[in-house]
């Protein structure tokens, strides 16, 4: 009997083998955040305004942190049928340079909480939507005019989301020129009929010649993005996306599981009916997971991978590596400042969301310099959690002496209800308990996401809300 047709299937992580079966999965697929931040989105508040976010701005200001800048450019030609982000989709360009005026008057405003002089970009990162919907004009501009008004460090980490399907030569010279230095690429899968079915066609030779490109002009860093679980997904379909993959020998890569949240992004049943789950959905995964330790890369954990030398990995392992909504970081300890429409920013004591829709947006940046929609200040215990929750996976260790004596506490009695529902973990071998230490093992770092969820006391609330708020952890 084929493997495909088994009620369990055997991956092997580090020369050791674990059975992984149905029964397995079903106890620990279940829906759950990412935590790029902590708390989650759904616990923030809007009685956060505006008057609240500034006066955030001004504590760090005065405690004068680094600065990391995020700016969302939500424009798209066209849907891709699996995204769950916040786009604006149109094949009208005219709708760009309305856009870019009302950015710049909030990077305008934003800017006033920012000393030149004290205060330095450690980070940049435009995200979207597709930034490289702009022209190279505008992208030109835009970059000037942020830099006018923020000090940038000479060893900023500059980076950008790059469509290859619309992604010109002359799209990335600008970025070169202007110092972008990372890009990140979304490839999914390049099997034709999983393309097709997600109305995203991107054929490998067209992948392949951007980043070839791209490394002829000096971008030191490639990452790309796949997903498994998409429609028609098969694992040895999927094998050969892999291999194509590690072809273009990216720096790093993003293994997303499938998020199917069609309650928030109706597209995505158009092929509900033709979804890998269950095991079928994890053999796929696991032919990645293997293939990628295979070549050489680190895991870091839940769906992150990244050559030895990166900075990713060597953050990992020094134990400095930071998670914010941007997903893994080198920069700890900088305050993120996000801009433009539904951008979030995460700052020391407090988080705050920018208005989702254009319009509400557009308004509320002509009006008040900000778009304050939402936000959240944390609480002692939302620190500890944080941190906690952070260093988990991050680090993939939590040790005990440094949470109580950075935060005053006795861990074993602070968090015994969660010490006693680590016990199954335990027994199904993804955790270890070291002294003064819990340890998440290598097969751990696939589930470190149920892990997490075992610390985060508004996960019961947030079950009884009428529609899911999170998808499936795997």
């Amino acid at each position: 009997m084929s493997d495909s047709r088994q009620p369990e299937l055997t991956i092997e992580l580090n020369r050791e083998k674990f059975r992984i079966s149905d029964e397995f999965l079903a106890r620990y697929n279940r829906p759950g955040p990412r935590y790029t931040s902590y708390p989650t989105a759904p616990v923030w508040q809007e009685d956060f305004g505006p008057d609240d976010l500034e006066s955030v701005y001004a504590q760090a200001e005065a405690a004068r942190t680094p600065v990391s800048l995020y700016m969302h450019l939500p424009f798209c030609e066209s849907l891709c049928l699996f995204c769950a982000c916040n786009v604006v989709i149109t094949k009208d360009h005219g709708v760009a340079p309305p856009y870019l005026a009302t950015l710049k008057r909030e990077i305008e405003h934003v800017s006033r909480f920012v000393s030149r002089a004290a205060r330095q970009v450690v980070q940049f990162h435009w995200g979207g939507g597709t930034p490289t919907y702009l022209t190279p004009a505008q992208m030109e501009d835009l970059f000037g005019f942020t830099a006018e008004r923020f000090s940038f460090s000479p060893e900023a980490e500059i980076g950008i989301e790059v469509d290859p399907r619309v992604t010109s030569l002359q799209h990335l010279e600008s970025l070169r020129r202007l110092g972008f230095n990372r890009l990140s690429l979304g490839i999914q899968d390049f099997d034709a009929q999983v393309q097709e079915a997600v109305h995203r066609v991107q054929p490998f030779e067209m992948t392949r010649d951007l980043i070839a490109q791209a490394r002829a002009l000096g971008f030191h860093s490639i990452n790309v993005d796949l997903i498994y679980g998409l429609p028609f997904q098969t694992a040895d379909h999927f094998a050969r996306s892999v291999d194509q993959t590690l072809d273009l020998d990216p720096d790093r890569v993003a293994l997303f599981s499938y998020a199917h949240v069609p309650w928030l992004r109706k597209q995505q049943g158009a092929f509900a009916t033709h979804l890998p789950e269950g095991l079928e959905k994890f053999r796929i995964f696991r032919t990645g997971l293997e293939k990628f330790l295979g070549a050489g890369y680190q895991f870091i954990g839940m769906d992150h991978f990244a050559k030895p030398d990166d900075e990713l990995a060597v953050a990992q392992r020094n134990r400095t590596l930071h998670r914010n909504f941007q997903g893994y970081t080198t920069k700890a300890g900088a305050d993120l400042y996000g801009m433009g429409v539904s951008a979030i920013s995460g700052l020391e004591s407090s988080y705050a969301q920018n208005y989702r829709e254009l319009p509400r947006y557009t308004e509320a940046v002509e009006r008040r310099g900000i778009a304050t929609m939402r936000g959240y200040r944390l609480s002692e215990d939302d620190h500890l959690r944080r941190a906690l929750i952070s260093r988990l996976l991050c680090h993939t260790v939590i040790r005990k002496d440094e949470i109580a004596q950075e935060f005053g506490v006795n861990f074993d009695e602070y968090f015994a209800p969660e010490l006693a529902r680590l016990a199954p973990f335990v027994e199904d071998r993804l955790v270890e308990f070291a002294p003064g230490e819990i340890r998440v093992t290598l097969l751990g770092r696939i589930f470190i996401r149920n892990v997490a969820l075992l610390f985060d006391p508004y996960l019961e609330k947030q079950r009884l809300a009428e529609k899911p708020l999170f998808s499936k952890t795997l």
